[in-house]
């Protein structure tokens, strides 16, 4: 009886591993909150599907990956489609924060400037 409840457990932990596995967390997520440039609301939210706001996993095997992985979400190469992000992260279901303090990763962000609502810039160009 020992010896089944043991692999009837071990077989369970295999189950859950893999279930969490198949969902994609690694115990990093990442919430995305787009602004879009005037009228560009459906190609701006595409990427969460359709919404304003998201929450995606990252591949993150510490807290430190994850800071790292949210700080890369706020990349913006859409100039002319996005006009800003707020990012924030979780890892293993605890909010963190940014290299400075902040909830917003974004915030810290060294593109911030030249990437940010450039909407009227990168129309012009």
């Amino acid at each position: 009886m020992r010896k089944t409840s043991f692999c009837l457990a071990a077989v369970l932990s295999m189950v859950v591993s893999t279930f969490a596995h198949a969902q994609g967390t690694s115990g990093c997520e990442i919430q995305y909150n787009r602004t879009a440039c005037p009228g560009k609301e459906t190609e701006s939210y595409a990427k969460c599907d359709g919404k304003k706001t998201c929450v995606k996993p990252a591949a993150a095997a510490s807290e430190q990956a994850c800071r790292e992985a949210a700080l890369k979400a706020c990349a913006n190469d859409r100039l002319d489609v996005t006009a800003s992000k707020e990012i924030k992260a979780t890892y293993q279901g605890k909010p963190i924060k940014s290299a400075s303090g902040q909830n917003d990763f974004c915030a810290d962000y060294a593109n911030r400037k030249t990437e940010f609502n450039q909407c009227a810039t990168a129309k012009a160009k």
